[in-house]
């Protein structure tokens, strides 16, 4: 039984600034727990394998074009603009687990981003080797925090209503 808030009636949360939630990780990134590991286990699983059914499915496209005999250069054409987009993707994705991406780039490469999946999905599966992906950013970003709201408490003391009036 958790214990209670004489004032709200809601359970005594520590006061300060809150975790924010990753995503499939929620807020378990803070002490690894509740099923943290399994998590990156099966999420590092999952973005592997999405990864390797768009492979196969661009194989497939592949195969279309080469069905509709449109010649050599198209082919390669599509090959390298996947290429290309996947690369760009993939440093895009990483990056953007260390530091926040500024929305209007973010929004800017949204097509670039979209072609290439293939590389976000491997850089979100490389990642889940070392943390939750973004972990690192979050984790630095609620320190900071927190630091900032115990130095803020922790500069008050006392009641100021009871304060001593100089004459």
């Amino acid at each position: 039984m958790s214990a209670e808030n004489g004032k709200t009636g809601s359970p005594d949360t520590p006061a300060g600034p809150r975790p924010e939630p990753l995503r499939f990780y929620g807020t378990t990134w803070v002490h690894h727990d509740n099923g943290y590991t399994a998590r990156r286990i099966g999420l590092a699983v999952g973005s592997l394998a999405a990864a390797a059914a768009a492979c196969f499915v661009l194989r497939i496209a592949y195969q279309g074009l080469q069905i509709a005999d449109i010649g050599g250069f198209v082919s390669l054409l599509m090959i390298v603009m996947f290429a290309v987009c996947s690369a760009l993707a993939f440093r895009h994705t990483w990056s953007a687990f260390g530091t926040r991406p500024d929305p209007g780039r973010q929004s800017s490469l949204r097509g670039l981003l979209a072609i290439g999946f293939v590389g976000s999905l491997l850089a979100y599966f490389f990642r889940t080797f070392t943390e939750a992906p973004g972990e690192k950013l979050h984790r630095e970003e609620y320190e900071k925090a927190r630091e900032e709201y115990e130095k803020r408490t922790t500069r008050r003391s006392g009641n100021p209503s009871k304060k001593r009036r100089r004459r």
